[in-house]
């Protein structure tokens, strides 16, 4: 059993337990180009939505940070990110050790962000749990949202095999967003509940919305937690020459030639969608959790972040000139 520490972390809780073999990668390598007219609008300039104070005066990359560090120690959270966003990240993750940012040299979608950061994380711990983050999410409700996340950490250690999704059950038959359809299990319908996964369906019809919100499929927040290895084996298995081009080179990872191999890595690679090419034809082999009163928004489209303001009785100066 691996050593169980307080860690003193600032954020909205404090003195929450972590675990040695617990990790946490925020997603923050995206574009935010469906975001740009609103950001460009806040900032000034052309910084993506997780660099952007959308919401007070913190960027959703703090925010973030901040809610992944009630669970997950400081110095096992690394943030996955990309090198033409340097001027942006400097400074909110100044504190970070170098080996914590996982810098891309181009973003090549979520795939090969999210396997270059587990050969990050295993030179580490080979045995890490870790849980992926994208940095572009609203909750409502951190401390349930936690709460889940907890559950989540411990259903992962129990099954080192499979990877577990968290699903959030629907306000509304949303067209926009990924769904995913749990298999029937005694418990399904419950909150914090684990089912495996029949299928994913990927932004429905308004019709097909609402046919698989009344059937009890969930919004797939492409939030994620398992054992580093099962993360790794759905790579060896489904996209098997990406997975081959970092393993061969995972011992030059920390090193001063990392740039250059991972450059070259990089240069051979497609954009990847991480659930397109692996989590839906890995289906079977996943487990989704019912995550229920998390209050819980993607704000990759102006409607959802104006929308999530206005609920909260907030209206920026800003929000009359978008779509002008």
């Amino acid at each position: 059993m691996k050593n169980i520490r307080q860690s003193e972390i600032p954020g909205s809780h404090r003195g929450s337990f972590a675990r040695d073999d617990h990790f946490a990668v925020i997603l923050a390598g995206g574009d935010g180009s469906r975001l740009r007219s609103l950001t460009s609008l806040i900032s000034g300039d052309d910084r993506p939505k997780q660099f952007c104070p959308l919401i007070g005066e913190r960027s959703l990359l703090e925010r973030t940070r901040e809610r992944v560090a009630a669970l997950i120690s400081r110095e096992n959270t690394f943030f996955s990110l990309t090198r033409k966003h340097e001027r942006f990240y400097q400074a909110p993750l100044w504190d970070a050790r170098p080996e914590q940012l996982v810098v891309q040299p181009a973003n090549k979608g979520t795939a090969p962000a999210i396997l270059f950061s587990l050969f990050a994380i295993v030179r580490k711990d080979p045995d890490a749990i870790v849980g992926f983050f994208p940095s572009d999410h609203y909750f409502a409700n951190d401390a349930a949202f936690l709460e889940h996340l907890k559950s989540a950490y411990s259903a992962a250690e129990m099954n080192s095999e499979s990877v577990i999704l968290l699903g959030i059950e629907p306000e509304k038959p949303e067209t926009a967003y990924g769904w995913i359809e749990p298999s029937e299990s005694l418990f399904g319908e419950m909150k914090m509940s684990f089912s495996r996964v029949a299928r994913f369906w990927e932004k429905p019809s308004l019709s097909g919305a609402k046919k698989l919100m009344s059937e009890g499929c969930l919004w797939n927040s492409f939030v994620m937690v398992g054992k580093a290895k099962a993360f790794l084996d759905l790579f060896r298995q489904y996209l098997p020459d990406m997975f081959r081009m970092f393993d061969m080179s995972k011992d030059m990872i920390g090193k001063r030639t990392e740039a250059s191999v991972i450059a070259a890595i990089y240069s051979w690679l497609n954009e990847t969608n991480f659930s397109t090419s692996v989590l839906e034809p890995a289906a079977s082999k996943l487990i989704v959790m019912r995550v229920a009163d998390v209050g819980w928004c993607d704000w990759g489209e102006p409607n959802r972040v104006i929308g999530t303001l206005s609920s909260l009785g907030i209206k920026p100066d800003w929000i009359g000139a978008v779509g002008t």
